[in-house]
């Protein structure tokens, strides 16, 4: 057994002063040192020896193994010396070429004009709230007062994924779901895609973006939603612009009306941007109709409230004077480096 442990150890000096990295090391110590490694298979072999015998054999092969844990720290030190040295000299920077350039994009129009009307809200107290795309019938639809023969509900209008699950065509679903989930005071806006059976051309688009608000507390009266439109439209589109609120129906707001705003070309003097009638469709808006309230557990005896709604997409050709909306999906980079 002398002998053995010996040439075990003569044998693994010799290999572990060879091994050209981390990982032969260690494959070599396990294939010494470990379970089924050959001087742990010399041990178990120390039963078979005389009482005389055991205690010298077994002070042999400690000490044969304390040598080779040594080396093998010894090596593995060298080594990791040797590969630090190694990957120093393969990444030296040459501080005398020039750097490289790189180009940082710009934030889409889109983008723009969201964070621009967010932060007009965020001003006024409002809150952001978001919700899924994938929509229920009834939060996109049911909740919103909107009847079964409703041209809206048809599938030339509205993405379907089944008979209860659709793409949600606004964002009205959001207002819905914080009602349900919220007590007034509630003031909050939605921004967000939205997706309608359109097809593409110059002002129409199956996915596009809005933003939508909604105010419900006691006492909220037409006079207050006025009057927030009036300052949201000088804020977007300058301090000498006016609104104009013409009657509309709208399943979910009672009253309900389109909103328009002077136009922020010609200053409501007439353009080809408003054909001449001075005015341009902005948003629509109403007073929150009772069955809604009703359907999100809130007494309309007691609470009344305001919604608007309006695409940022036409917001954001507007400021820019985009001519076509499919600009604005094309990611062409030459055309949103002018933004």
């Amino acid at each position: 057994m002398k002998q053995k442990i010996e040439a075990i150890q003569e044998k693994a000096f010799g290999l572990i002063k060879e091994a050209a990295t981390l990982k032969d090391l260690e494959d070599l110590r396990v294939g010494i040192l470990g379970k089924k490694g050959d001087l742990t298979l010399v041990l178990r072999e120390m039963g078979k020896l005389s009482a005389e015998e055991r205690p010298l054999m077994g002070k042999l092969a400690n000490q044969a193994r304390n040598d080779i844990e040594n080396l093998l720290e010894e090596v593995a030190l060298n080594l990791k010396q040797k590969e630090k040295s190694d990957k120093i000299n393969r990444e030296v920077i040459d501080i005398t070429v020039p750097g490289k350039k790189f180009v940082l994009g710009k934030k889409h129009p889109i983008t723009q004009t969201t964070q621009k009307i967010e932060e007009i809200f965020l001003g006024l107290g409002y809150e952001i709230a978001e919700g899924p795309e994938i929509e229920t019938v009834y939060h996109n639809f049911d909740a919103l007062n909107a009847p079964e023969e409703h041209p809206s509900r048809d599938e030339q209008d509205t993405f379907y994924i089944n008979e209860k699950v659709c793409l949600r065509t606004q964002t009205s679903p959001v207002q819905i779901r914080v009602m349900h989930n919220q007590k007034p005071p509630i003031k909050i806006i939605c921004p967000g895609r939205v997706y309608r059976s359109d097809d593409v051309d110059a002002t129409h688009s199956p996915v596009f973006h809005q933003v939508e608000g909604l105010v419900v507390d006691k006492g909220v009266t037409m006079g207050d939603l006025v009057g927030t439109l009036k300052l949201v439209a000088k804020s977007l589109f300058g301090e000498k612009t006016e609104i104009r609120l013409r009657p509309h129906h709208f399943p979910f707001t009672e009253p309900s009306a389109e909103v328009d705003v002077t136009c922020w070309t010609c200053g409501g003097v007439g353009c080809k941007v408003c054909k001449n009638e001075c005015w341009v469709e902005i948003l629509g808006a109403g007073m929150v109709h009772p069955n809604v309230l009703r359907n999100c557990n809130l007494d309309p005896d007691i609470y009344s409230g305001f919604a608007f709604g309006m695409g940022i997409d036409r917001v954001a050709m507007s400021q820019s004077g985009i001519n076509d909306m499919r600009l604005l999906f094309e990611n062409d980079l030459r055309f949103l480096k002018q933004f």
